[in-house]
């Protein structure tokens, strides 16, 4: 919100060029004839239904994104498929961005045409930029569908795709690729442990932090373990802080990767061609799932376009366009049911056994506050 190129909470740089450093969002807000707002529009019903959204967003031409790499989940597919069918640009901002670095990007243009429309956040950083009143209630035409533990009451936020913590590793580098939290602590991983990003920043290593915590004996009230895993990973010089990207791999900087596994399977699929054989394990000790969560900017310059871009990406297109590139969609079990899941991409996931469960909002905010504290220190020295 980090699969090739990471995102450190996670597609090409088009926006840092094309979008001005600054200047005032567009004057004409996109209103029907009858006066309705998209920017106050709650559901595309709300605004006189989807034809009328997708023309108020053509009008509109462009939608602002940012820390969207193109080979994250897919999402060169997505933002592709979305221009296509609608001829509306998208411009996308600093790729290689954080969750946080979104956040800041609302906060600090405000008000400005430069400003995001949309988000993919890590599900603890949704929760922030909800509590701080950023965000736009939009429900997409899907939204029942959406499980109910994986969406915002008010609609703030959703969960979009997601996956499980995994280990990969590159076996033509690795003797022996480990395949558990504990086999990490092993002498011969001296120098190639890596995570993607910064915790306190980024969502796929704040996950990393908590299925080590998992591993250790914490659980989703206590995420310290994590902390003490990674200090002790440090401590034994194991753990590097160079953040894991396909070029570190390719340059045999960082080895071992932890990362989502749908980041990792993507690699795998990457790498073939570069003579790296990527190998992937969601570790049994330390299985970890969590979902990332979209959002309109409540004051998104572009509003129409950001509410369609929600409606497409919660179609059976986009969802299925999320699972093409081995992550788990939000509508998953919605679209088996209804027999519009791609049964062939959803065999290609990497196996994992028993249902998932995830943190609660009140023990995301109490895991983010003890890595903000705890982090730096963990691996300093």
């Amino acid at each position: 919100m980090t699969v090739s190129l990471p995102r450190t909470a996670a597609l090409a740089v088009v926006a840092a060029l094309a979008l001005s450093a600054c200047g005032a969002a567009p004057e004409s807000s996109s209103t029907t004839a009858d006066g309705k707002s998209a920017a106050t529009a709650t559901s595309a019903a709300d605004f006189g239904g989807l034809a009328a959204l997708v023309k108020a967003a053509k009008k509109e031409g462009t939608l602002n994104a940012i820390a969207l790499p193109r080979d994250w989940a897919n999402y060169g597919a997505l933002i592709d498929g979305f221009e296509k069918k609608y001829g509306i640009k998208v411009e996308v901002e600093n790729p290689d961005g954080s969750s946080q670095d979104e956040i800041n990007a609302v906060t600090s243009r405000k008000g400005q045409g430069r400003a995001p429309d949309v988000l993919d956040l890590g599900s603890s950083f949704a929760l922030s930029a909800a509590q701080q009143g950023l965000l736009a209630p939009y429900k997409v035409a899907s939204f029942a569908d959406i499980p109910t533990e994986q969406k915002d009451a008010q609609a703030r936020w959703y969960n979009d795709y997601g996956g499980y913590i995994s280990i990969g590793c590159d076996a033509k580098r690795v003797k022996t690729c480990p395949t558990t939290f504990a086999d990490l602590l092993k002498p011969q991983y001296k120098g190639q442990v890596a995570l993607n990003g910064n915790p306190t920043k980024s969502g796929s290593a704040f996950g990393g932090v908590w299925a080590a915590s998992l591993a250790s004996g914490g659980s989703f009230d206590d995420i310290q373990p994590g902390l003490d895993f990674f200090a002790k990973l440090k401590k034994n010089g194991n753990y590097t802080p160079v953040e894991s990207t396909p070029a570190t791999v390719e340059k045999g900087e960082t080895p071992i990767s932890i990362d989502w596994d749908y980041l990792n399977a993507g690699y795998a699929d990457e790498f073939k061609s570069k003579g790296v054989d990527w190998k992937v394990a969601v570790p049994t000790d330390g299985k970890f799932s969590q979902y990332y969560s979209q959002a309109v900017n409540k004051d998104a310059p572009h509003p129409a376009a950001a509410r369609l871009w929600q409606e497409y990406l919660y179609s059976a297109e986009g969802q299925n366009l999320w699972l093409k590139g081995y992550a788990r969609p939000a509508l998953m079990t919605a679209m088996e049911k209804a027999g519009t899941l791609d049964k062939t991409a959803a065999a290609k996931l990497p196996e994992v056994s028993g249902t998932p469960s995830f943190p609660t909002e009140d023990q995301q905010g109490k895991a983010k506050t003890v890595l903000g504290q705890g982090w730096a220190k963990a691996v300093s020295g």
